[in-house]
This record gives C-alpha cells, sequence and structure tokens, in this order.
C-alpha cells in the first residue's frame, strides 16, 4: 500500500529562531502580510512585535485580530473581506491552533473562491492557498505544519474538518521563547492534545513504519516534559523539548491521520464551544479502552513510550498500563475528570456521537463503532 508524507516546505525551530525566520520570509520576496491572530496576542503586543520584525525586512503588515478559541464560519468571512480590502500578497497565522486553522480558511477562500463550507472533507480545494507563514505560540495542536483545518460552522454547531494538502503552510516557526507566556491550563491543554495526536496516530490503520517513529518519540518527550512545563513555564528546556514533541506529534497524524478522540472532541467544541485540548484530554483513555480490543500489542508500545514497566505484560495488561499512564498525566496536570465538569448534557449524547460518526478523522480509528458504541464512550467518560 502507498503513503504520501505531507510536511511545510520549511521548518524552522529552536530558542530564538524567530529572527531567522524573517530573514527566510523576506527571501520569499513578499510585501504585505495579512497577520491572523487572536485579542489576546494582540492586547500581549506580540502581533504589533511581529508586524514589526517584518517591517525591518521592507514588509508591511494588516492585524486581523479576531481568530476566536475555536474559529468559526464567520471569522473566516471577516478576515478574507480584510484581507481583500487591504490586498496582502501573503498571509502570516501567529497563536496557537485557532488563528493558525483561521488563517488557512482565509488563504484556501483567497485563491479558491467560494465559502469555507465549500471544501469541508479531504482535498476538495483545486488551487493552492494564499502562501502561508506559520509562527506557533503553544506546544499542542501542530497546525501550523499540518494539512489540517478545523473552523466550526455555527449554523450547524459543529466542527468541520478540512484535510487538504493546499492548506499546509509554505513555512512553520517554532520559537520556545513565544510559549513562555503560555499559562498553565492553556499549557496542560496543549500539551495532552499533542499526546492525543500521536497515540491517534500511532494506532491510526493508516500508520507507517515514519509515522510510527515520530509519534513514539513525541508519546516519551511529552510523558517527560510536560508535567515540568506546566509547573515552571519559564523552563526553556522543557518548552523546547514540548515544541518539538508536538512537531513530531503533527508528522505523525498529519499522515496517519487521527482517531474517534478527535471525531468526537470536534463535536463537544461546536456543539459546547469547548477547549478543544481538554475535551481530547478527557476522551482519550476512554476511547483507547474501547480501541484496546484490537490495538493492544500497539497501545503496549504506548505504555512503554511514557515510562511503564511492562516486562512480563501480556498485550492486554499492557494496553491497560498505556491507559493508567494516560490517567496519571492528566491528573498530574489538572485536566478536569470528565465531560459532566465541562458541562456537557447526558441528553445530548445522541446527537454528539451522531456527528462524531460523519467526522472524517473516525475513519482510520483502528476499531469500528457504531452509533450505540460511540454513545457508550461518551457516558464512560462523564
Amino acid at each position: 500500500m502507498s503513503s504520501t508524507f505531507f510536511i511545510p516546505a520549511v521548518n524552522i525551530m529552536g530558542i530564538g529562531c524567530l529572527d531567522e525566520a524573517m530573514d527566510a520570509i523576506r527571501q520569499y520576496g513578499f510585501r504585505k502580510a495579512f497577520i491572523v491572530t487572536d485579542a489576546g496576542l494582540a492586547k500581549a503586543g506580540v502581533a504589533s512585535m511581529v508586524a514589526g520584525k517584518l517591517a525591518l525586512q521592507d514588509i508591511d503588515s494588516v492585524i486581523f485580530d479576531g481568530a476566536k478559541p475555536n474559529p468559526s464560519v464567520a471569522n473566516v468571512e471577516h478576515g478574507l473581506g480584510l484581507l481583500k480590502e487591504t490586498r496582502c500578497d501573503f498571509v502570516v497565522s501567529l497563536g496557537g491552533g485557532s488563528p493558525h486553522d483561521c488563517a488557512k480558511g482565509i488563504a484556501l477562500c483567497a485563491t479558491n473562491g467560494g465559502q469555507i463550507r465549500d471544501y469541508e472533507g479531504v482535498d476538495r480545494s483545486t488551487k493552492p492557498q494564499l502562501p502561508l507563514i506559520a509562527i506557533n505560540t503553544t506546544a499542542g495542536t501542530a497546525s501550523e505544519m499540518t494539512r489540517f483545518c478545523i473552523i466550526t460552522d455555527e449554523s450547524r454547531h459543529v466542527k468541520m474538518a478540512i484535510v487538504d494538502r493546499n492548506v499546509t503552510p509554505l513555512l512553520s516557526v517554532n520559537d520556545p521563547e513565544l510559549m513562555t507566556a503560555m499559562p498553565k491550563g492553556l499549557t496542560a491543554a496543549t500539551g495532552m492534545d499533542a499526546l492525543t495526536h500521536a497515540i491517534e496516530a500511532y494506532v491510526s490503520t493508516a500508520a507507517t513504519p515514519i509515522t510510527d517513529a515520530c509519534a513514539l518519540k513525541a508519546i516519551t518527550l511529552i510523558s517527560d516534559n510536560l508535567r515540568w512545563v506546566v509547573q515552571d513555564g519559564e523552563d526553556l528546556g522543557a518548552r523546547e523539548n514540548m515544541a518539538y514533541a508536538q512537531f513530531l506529534a503533527g508528522m505523525a497524524f498529519n499522515n496517519a491521520s487521527l482517531g474517534f478522540v478527535h471525531a468526537m472532541a470536534h463535536q463537544l467544541g461546536g456543539f459546547y464551544d469547548l477547549p478543544h485540548g481538554v475535551c481530547n484530554a478527557v476522551l482519550l483513555p476512554h476511547v483507547q479502552s474501547f480501541n484496546a480490543q484490537v490495538c493492544a500489542v500497539r497501545l503496549t508500545d504506548v505504555a512503554h513510550a511514557m515510562g511503564a514497566d511492562i516486562r512480563g505484560f501480556s498485550p492486554e495488561e499492557g494496553a491497560q498500563a498505556a491507559i493508567d499512564a494516560i490517567r496519571r498525566l492528566a491528573r498530574d496536570v489538572d485536566i478536569p475528570a470528565g465531560l459532566r465538569e465541562l458541562g456537557v448534557r447526558l441528553n445530548d449524547i445522541p446527537t454528539l456521537a451522531s456527528n462524531a460518526l460523519k467526522d472524517a478523522c473516525g475513519v482510520t480509528n483502528p476499531r469500528a463503532a457504531d452509533q450505540r458504541q460511540i454513545e457508550e464512550i461518551f457516558r464512560s467518560a462523564f
């Protein structure tokens, strides 16, 4: 069976690498940047700092700070209108997954026309998006380097999964110095998001030896560093390790795809406007308990990567060790214990499950499920 490996053409990483990235951006010959970010980064002056660094390269900028925590169709349309009005020739996304996804939606529609709803699914576009430079400030979603774009359709209360080679950024930037201001809760949620990416990619039916290597290394780095970086956000060494971990996890899921954790978490985010990383973290052990029936050996590898002593364990015991290690890590970084704490309602579960079964991320889950089984996973996570 053949496979294709997607990744941005250039990826600049490491402490203090933002200035190096500016030199690289200048060499593309762009003249005017459309910076997509969120209100928090704009208020903190990060967006204006990046605009200032671009100005030193003789590149003008327009700042759009309308990316919401779960970017919506309206956010994309608003940004697209401003992009056209200001005639920018490339897009810079600045932030975590929300600004990156919002920017991808804007850049894709800028060249392909129509609405972002037109591109829900896999490879629905026909033209490359407007060139996108993705500058990352979190260590979790890996949206700065993937072909995934998640946009909330407010009219349906669902998150649309857009998986399209044409939304892959041209250049990604991961400077841990931009991540030190992340609060503990966001650090924990994005770190658990990265862990979910790695584990779902490792047990995916589309996994390859390349994605396996990326996923396992990511799992180890997250297990070794997430607790430390939540405890001390100024620890640049741990921040850098988490930046590499989330990038490796991105390399894994960008090519092996995901599973029911994401398919289900997308519905919680779309329905209740909940934080994506937290939803993933709550659901992850429950979905893997469901999957253990068919991928216990793979989950045993996950347990080993997380530092569990599995000598002499059967595959079933190894899978349980992985699930226990996931629960311990989530508890240690103060992830809520269940969906009830997030305000999810039991009577919404049939709708959530029905929508989850339509999500493209569930296609590569190692164990198939029907409506009743997805509902049971949701209930077990309460």
